[in-house]
């Protein structure tokens, strides 16, 4: 029996991962809901959805490794296309087998930029431009584009995602692991000192009220650069709660 459990910030997003892991339709499936999903208010009292989905039928199919196609991302508008990244992203992490004899021939820094072109390019980005540079494992690609907010998306999800499912690639014609770290027009390091001014703020406010502040629910290397901010304050302390991707960071005064 072909089964597989997932979570995801709504019923149809969780059902719709494990229907893309299990590669069935939904008429294919039963679906049984373990949790419901909770939005929560200001990120407290949020949960996941949670279901587990249940083959009918097992059918066996058989892939051409070689004539296989990468996913492409179809959505132009801003939104759908970070949730079109997720999904790629639990795609491409399969372990898909490539030929061993490939690897020698193909460069994955400029595989990796062909495929980032081509992922933007339905959400009507056609003048894409990667500046990359290595020092050993790190690469960094520095991205250009007249629609340069479309590709940060609101508060960066965009460009994080489009820096996950891109690595992933990466690393698939890769012979070691590499990192990637991808930005657009200076934003990350824009985006650092508006979080670090946000977290003083918020941890005089904390002091002030005597009361714990919480954040929105951000990426975990946003929650750190808040955390490294506040390290060295003495009157609060700073500590993450809640699931992925609705985990958050709390400031708490030290009474």
């Amino acid at each position: 029996m072909k089964q597989t459990t997932q979570i995801g910030a709504t019923l149809e997003k969780a059902i719709s991962l494990a229907l893309q892991k299990l590669g069935h339709s939904r008429d294919q499936v039963d679906v049984e809901v373990l949790q419901e999903g909770k939005k929560g208010f200001l990120g407290f009292g949020a949960r996941p959805a949670e279901v587990r989905v249940t083959v009918k039928e097992v059918v066996q199919l058989k892939v051409n490794e070689e004539t296989a196609e990468q996913p492409v991302i179809v959505e132009k508008q801003q939104q759908t296309a970070t949730e079109n990244l997720e999904d790629e992203s639990n795609y491409i992490n399969d372990d898909q087998p490539i030929h061993q004899e490939l690897l020698a021939e193909v460069d994955p820094i400029e595989e990796a930029k062909k495929y980032l072109t081509s992922i933007v390019e339905p959400m009507g980005i056609t003048d894409l431009s990667i500046e990359h540079t290595s020092d050993g494992k790190n690469v960094s690609f520095k991205l250009s584009s007249e629609k340069a907010a479309l590709l940060i998306g609101k508060r960066g999800y965009t460009l994080n995602a489009l820096q996950q499912v891109t690595q992933l690639m990466l690393n698939k014609t890769a012979k070691s692991f590499m990192i990637l770290q991808m930005d657009v027009e200076d934003y990350r390091e824009r985006r650092q000192v508006a979080l670090e001014q946000l977290a003083e703020r918020m941890a005089d406010k904390a002091t002030y009220t005597r009361k714990p502040v919480a954040f929105e629910p951000m990426a975990s290397y946003e929650r750190k650069i808040i955390h490294n901010a506040l390290a060295n304050r003495l009157d609060i302390e700073t500590y993450s709660e809640g699931v992925e991707p609705n985990r958050y960071l709390v400031i708490e005064p030290i009474q």
